[in-house]
């Protein structure tokens, strides 16, 4: 494996992700944001935050299964929700957890939460950029 996930002491410990990760593989995999589209390109869970998060990590497992990797292989993940507000929380960590489940992970690389005015089309929620290494 070539993340290892760390909280350094004097930064605080969250429990859906870590604060650093080490990476000491040699391919730098770089995933495009993900949306909730489905393989032929339908929209997943339109007006439904958690089943659009699901989604994309879904698809974010996809692309990294289709190039030798796993979640365990993500250095970084960036999340852009569409007017997000602190109390749409609950969603996200939702759709995170039932993706998790699903591909049998607990994701908790570092993370970046930005609140967005729009996406590519309205219909969608949320998207998610991944950075992987691999060995």
């Amino acid at each position: 494996m070539a993340i290892t996930l760390v909280n350094p002491s004097g930064l605080p410990e969250i429990d859906v992700y870590r604060q650093v990760s080490i990476a000491t593989g040699s391919k730098l995999v770089h995933i495009a944001g993900q949306v909730a589209w489905d393989a032929d390109g339908v929209t997943v869970g339109e007006g439904d935050l958690a089943a659009q998060v699901e989604q994309c990590y879904l698809n974010i497992g996809t692309a990294l299964a289709g190039v030798g990797g796993s979640f365990d292989d993500v250095a970084k993940l960036n999340v852009h929700v569409v007017d997000w507000t602190p109390d749409k929380m609950p969603l996200l960590l939702d759709g995170i957890a039932r993706a998790a489940a699903k591909l049998g992970v607990t994701p908790t690389p570092p993370v970046t939460l930005l609140g967005v005015a729009a996406l590519d089309v309205p219909e969608h929620l949320v998207e998610i950029e991944a950075a992987a290494v691999l060995d």
